[in-house]
Parts: structure tokens; sequence; C-alpha cells
């Protein structure tokens, strides 16, 4: 093939998005004729997306080099954007940061007034908005006047969507959610540059995740999976694609489907090795496993999460829940809310805490973390936020002995999850509804809530919560007391109340010595080692 017939077949392929046939047919045509800029540009844009990651950055660096011997100075600060974007993704931050620092050279030197100034703010705006939101928010602003000003779709849409997300992070997310709409209906007219359109895709969905706008979260992620699949040979943003699909799978009971999908996420993530975004697929892996009881796998994937930089909570703090290891669970919740600074980052949080608080019986502090999160909820107006406040509240309700109201705002619960159609969470609303109804005295009422729970935990094969509402129904109640004496079962209540042998001796006038033994039989029979496992065993068998 000619080096003419190569370079139109490739421009062919480039236009058709099969990245494969395109890379193939330039890289052809650029071993028989050096390149010019605008196909070295195709050519590397071509590499990105089927994961040659090195020969992008070797071709973005070529085009650069050649547009500085032609005077194109302005284009040659855009490759360097370019190239130092896909250096970034990589998390190759020292060579990104000198390429940034030679475009901005570039423009000093030839003192330049482009639009090009605009996509050297870029990263300094992302890198500052977890530690100055208000900062990024200006820059982000400036962005999109730049990019307004010089009629560029591409530096708008990444200017919108970092003007959305760091209003999101200033509490001000009705005013942020447009911003990102606006910046997807840039992208999906094909109005922006083929090296940002999947990165603005996922960085718009993660936005939705934060605020809890499930409806958004799900649209976009199939507009996003619509777009991979239509390009066959597309090799990054198919890990990012499957964990944004795992999550709704997840909250919609497909649970097999899901596992599977973030398996292959995990695999797609290791190949090139080194890509960062990887922890957010060990996370919902870990949150799988946990779901499903496979407590080993689950360690192991929040110990993966947190080497990729990323923290493990508030689902590494809820197996050590579910392992009976109270302590550790109260330690850590307690430190990644401390660590949340912001309303969205403790929303994420608050669901977990009010429920290992009130294991714990610290109710007040229950109480305080569900009121925090009604409040955060109201102010976002996301449905699937509100669902997990109204469940927050009726268990802190349930805690402080209301049965009655939290009877009235679980049932509120229940509707909004089935209305979500998340068959788990609304199977973890009837539990309580069930313990609520023990309270009040409906017995029947009580059993068949509890019983239409296991049902849905045995489908879904959430193992540990089906075992848990097994082990509160009566008869497992009345099965798990029954190899315990009355004076044990009286000492176990008094442990899980976090008194002292001393303590319990007084109140059952006895000597310590034999408070101790009644503590080592308890633990000896269920198999216990310390008192906040067999507190977690007395609120899990419904012994208090």
């Amino acid at each position: 093939m000619t080096e003419l017939e190569a370079l139109g077949r490739g421009r062919d392929a480039y236009n058709g998005k099969a990245w494969g046939d395109a890379y193939d047919s330039l890289a052809d045509a650029d071993r028989q004729v050096p390149l010019g800029p605008d196909d070295l540009e195709r050519l590397a844009v071509t590499a990105r997306m089927i994961g040659k990651n090195a020969e992008c950055a070797d071709l973005w660096a070529r085009a650069h080099q050649e547009c500085v011997r032609l005077g194109e100075i302005e284009r040659a600060v855009r490759y360097a954007f370019w190239l130092a974007f896909g250096l970034f993704d990589s998390g190759e931050m020292a060579r990104a940061g000198g390429w940034l620092a030679r475009g901005q050279r570039l423009l000093e030197e030839n003192k330049l007034d482009c639009v090009e100034q605009g996509y050297l703010l870029m990263p300094l705006a992302i890198g500052g908005m977890d530690e100055d939101p208000a900062g990024s928010h200006a820059m982000f602003t400036s962005i999109v006047e730049i990019a307004t000003r010089f009629g560029d779709t591409s530096l708008a849409a990444m200017g919108r969507t970092g003007l959305g997300r760091s209003l999101i992070r200033l509490d001000r997310a009705a005013e942020g959610t447009p911003q990102l709409d606006e910046a997807m209906v840039a992208v999906t007219a094909g109005e922006v540059h083929p090296m940002v359109i999947g990165d603005l895709y996922c960085s718009v969905i993660e936005a939705c995740w934060e605020i809890f706008d499930l409806r958004r979260a799900q649209e976009w992620t199939t507009v996003l999976t619509d777009w991979c699949t239509s390009q066959p040979d597309l090799a990054p943003f198919r890990g990012q694609c499957l964990v944004h699909r795992t999550q709704i799978l997840q909250l919609h009971g497909a649970w097999p489907a899901a596992l599977t999908e973030v398996q292959l996420a995990c695999e797609l993530y290791s190949d090139p090795p080194g890509q960062p975004a990887i922890a957010l697929a060990f996370y919902q892996q870990a949150e799988l496993y946990r779901l499903r009881g496979e407590f080993a796998k689950a360690e192991e994937g929040y110990r993966r999460t947190s080497e990729w930089g990323r923290s493990p909570h508030p689902g590494l703090a809820q197996l050590r829940f579910f392992q009976g290891r109270l302590d550790a669970a109260e330690v850590a919740i307690r430190r990644a809310l401390e660590e949340a600074l912001d309303r969205i980052s403790r929303s994420g949080i608050l669901p977990a805490y009010v429920e290992i608080m009130i294991a714990t019986r610290d109710v007040a502090a229950a109480r305080a973390a569900a009121d925090e999160l009604s409040a955060i909820a109201e102010s976002l107006d996301a449905p699937l936020l509100r669902a997990f406040a109204a469940r927050a509240t009726g268990a802190a309700l349930l805690a402080e002995g209301d049965a009655r109201g939290a009877l009235t705002t679980l049932r509120a619960a229940w509707a909004a999850w089935q209305t979500l159609e998340a068959p788990f969470e609304a199977a973890c609303v009837r539990v309580l509804i069930g313990d609520a109804r023990r309270l009040l005295g409906d017995e029947d009422g009580a059993e068949t809530e509890l019983h239409a729970a296991m049902n849905v935990f045995r489908q879904l094969g959430a193992a540990p919560y089906l075992a848990r509402a097994e082990q509160m129904t009566g008869t497992a109640a009345r099965r798990t007391a029954a190899g315990l004496t009355g004076r044990e079962l009286e000492v176990l209540r008094l442990i899980a109340s976090g008194i002292s042998n001393r303590s319990i001796a007084e109140k059952l006038v006895l000597s310590e010595k034999t408070v101790a033994r009644h503590v080592s039989n308890i633990f000896t029979k269920l198999g216990l080692s310390s008192r906040s496992a067999a507190t977690s065993y007395a609120y899990e068998h419904n012994l208090i």
C-alpha cells in the first residue's frame, strides 16, 4: 500500500471511529513518509483509544516539536497539554507537569493571548478541587469565559464539568447539575475532542453518584455504555463504564451480573498497569463480596482499594461490624467521618455511621448523624439520599425506644426504596420494621416482615443479612438462647450494656469471681473471645 493509500484509509477509519484500523494505516503511512501535524494528531488520538499510552505520548511530543519548528506556537502548546493530559491519566505526574511548564513558557515568551491559556489552567483548577473548591470554582469560571471568547467547545465542556463539580463541593448542587448537563450536551452532539470525551462522561457520572442523583447517573451511564459499545476497538474507559454499570446493577439487586462486570473492570484496569481509577473497581468488588458474606475476599478488596489511594470506608468499617469486631468498626467509622470535611463526603459515611453507633449503644451520636443526613438529603433533594436518611432516622428512633415513630418513618423509607427498585435496601428496612412491630407487641407482624426480608436476602445471596434476620425471628432467638442458662443470659445482657464484671456482680448480688465464671462459660458456649464480640452477638441474636 502506498503512503497516500495508507493515509486515505487511515483518515477514513479515524472518521468512522475504527481506531485499530486507523492506527495501523496511519502508522504505515508514517513509516513511509513522516506525518505532518494534522495526521500526527489523528495517530496520537488513535493510539490513546486503543490503549497504546506510551506511543500516544511519543506522538504528541513529535506533533508538538513539529509545530514549534513550523512556528505554530499556539498549536504546539495545545499538543503539550494533550500530552500532559494523557500522562496525568497514567499517573505520570512529574512528566505531565514538565510538559505543562513548557507550554506555559511558550505562551509567556511569545506573549500570546489564545485559548490555550484556558487549557493550561485546567490542571490547576482540578488539582485544587478538594482543598480549595472556591478557588477551583473561580478558575473554572475563567476557563469557561476563555473558551466562550475563542469559541472552543471542547474547553467549554471541560470547564463546565469542572464548574459543576466545584459547585457541588461548595454545597450548591442545584447550580452545579445544569453545568454538568450542558457539558454532556456538547459531548453527545459531537462537539468535543476525542481525547476528552470518555473522561467527561466518567467525571459527570462520578459527580452524579456523589450527590446521590440516581436518575442522572443511570441516564449518563447508559449513554457511556452505548458510546463504548459503538467503538469495538476502544480500550480506555471500558473499566470505568463497567464500574458505573456495577453500581447500578448492585442497587437493583443484580448481584451476580454486577460481580461479573466488576471483575472484568479490574482486569481491564490492570492492562496497562498503574491506572489509579482501579481503586474504585476494587472497592465495588469488595462491597459485593461483603454483602455476599465472602469476608476474606472483601478484606483483600478493601486492602487493594487503600493501596491505590482511596479510602476503604465505610465498607471496611461495615465488614468489621459483621465480623463481630465492634470496637474496630467504631474506631474506623468515627475516623472516616472526622476526615470527611464536606457535606457530600459525609453523606456517603453517615448511613453506616448510624448503624454502627446504634450497635455500640451511642444512641445520641446515631441520632445526631441521622439528623445531619436528613438535612443534607433535604438540601440536595435526591430521592436516593432521602431513602438513606429515612432509614437512618427510623433506626435512630427505634434505638431511642420510639417504636411507633420509627414505624411511621421506616414505612416511608421502605416505600422510597421500592420506588427506586432497590430490593436489598428495602429488605434491610423491613428488618427494622419487624423490630419496631415486635416492640409494639405485634409478634405476628414482626415475623411477617422478617420472613419477607429473609426471602429477598436468600434470593440475592446476602448470606450475613439472611443469618441476622433468621436469628431475629422468635424461634431462632429462643433456639440461640437455649444454650445459655437464665443467669448466663442475664450476664450477657449486662455485658452488652457495657458495664464491668464488678458492676455486674453488684447488680446481681454475686461475687466477682462467680461473674467471671459466667462470662467464661458464655464465651465458651457461644465461641466468642471478647466482650465486644459478646455485645455484637447479643444484638444480632435479639437477646437484649
